[in-house]
């Protein structure tokens, strides 16, 4: 088994070596990371993985019972071997199937993303719902910003750690989501008091040299102390001893606070993603079958039994599975900090 430098791992048969060496990890670098958006989509997408997946062509059907629209949204990179049409209409059977709403993920801003696609989307009626930015920068800047006194490192998300996180209620699904990953980190401040929630909570996912920061959340009493620096600075430093050299996170384009407090630690916007909702019309008939969309014996196309419903929110509208909206995944906002 081998890593990339973009963090895949491939698997190459043991008859097939000549020659061959460990490679040390690579130094922390100082400066942003330079990156292309293929490589961050398919990192931030390894760090936030369904529990249902499904190839069409090269897109990625994703399902999660509706736990975030990132884990339930298809994610349209590359060639889905069907007409666009074709396959949006494959997209749409295949959440009707799961009693999902139909979304797809997109990215515009860099060089790589998916302006036309966008377009073609907005033309056919899909409607973008959610629009946030990913942010790259170096790794050990953050780890150098503060001493991470007193943030506690965990392989698992515990119920003290669930106890601050925003979306309530969390399902077996939603834990799943959040254990997945490369190499998954949780941290944590204690509370002030025994039995209190922590002060302050953060989510790494470590992936060859990436990091990924999320889950940054901060006791509103306890805001603008540095909580969330000491959280983000012990987790960074995790990830430098994993190997990892570049950072990202998500965050949204009208989160003034936890924006100051990223462009403090050294990161800049790399490129704005959308996730887009399909229209309520009918899809075209006639389309043809797909791996993707063809339905097991007996099933009609489109028809499924009703989902459980999107965990971790606790104020998600009622609705039927066509009008309700999934949980955003809005990134969490840290405190400002230092």
């Amino acid at each position: 088994m081998i890593t990339r430098r973009d963090g895949e791992r491939v698997r190459i048969p043991q008859s097939a070596l000549v020659a061959g060496k460990v490679v040390p990890a690579a130094p922390a670098r100082r400066r942003g990371p330079a990156a292309t958006y293929p490589e961050l989509v398919r990192v931030s997408s390894r760090a936030w993985r369904p529990v249902e997946s499904e190839r069409l062509g090269e897109w990625e059907l994703r399902a999660a019972g509706g736990f975030t629209r990132r884990a339930n949204s298809v994610l349209p990179l590359g060639d889905p071997g069907l007409p666009l049409d074709a396959a949006l209409a494959a997209v749409r059977r295949w959440y009707g199937e799961r009693g999902l709403p139909a979304y797809a993920q997109t990215a515009t801003g860099a060089e790589g993303t998916q302006e036309m696609l966008c377009a073609e989307l907005e033309r056919r009626g899909w409607v973008r719902e959610v629009t946030a930015e990913l942010w790259t920068g170096a790794l050990a800047p953050v780890a150098d910003r503060a001493g991470g006194a007193g943030v506690v490192l965990s392989r698992a998300a515990d119920e003290a750690w669930l106890a601050r996180y925003q979306r309530k209620g969390v399902s077996e699904v939603a834990l799943r989501v959040l254990g997945s990953g490369p190499s998954v980190w949780f941290a944590s401040v204690p509370g002030a008091g025994e039995g209190e929630p922590p002060a302050a909570i953060g989510r790494c996912v470590v992936d060859g040299r990436w990091a990924g920061f999320a889950a940054v959340e901060v006791d509103p009493g306890r805001r603008r102390q540095g909580l969330a620096t000491e959280v983000m600075a012990a987790l960074a430093r995790r990830a430098l001893e994993e190997g990892a050299s570049a950072a990202w996170l998500q965050v949204e384009t009208d989160n003034d606070s936890a924006r100051a407090l990223y462009r403090a630690l050294g990161f800049t916007p790399h490129h704005a993603y959308h996730h887009y909702r399909a229209p309520e019309e009918q899809d075209p008939p006639d389309q043809p079958p797909t791996t993707a969309d063809r339905p097991s014996p007996g099933d009609t196309p489109g028809a499924g039994s009703l989902p459980e419903g999107a965990a971790g929110t606790g104020s998600q509208p009622e609705g039927t599975p066509e009008t309700r909206p999934l949980p955003g995944d809005n990134p969490e906002t840290p405190d400002p900090g230092k």
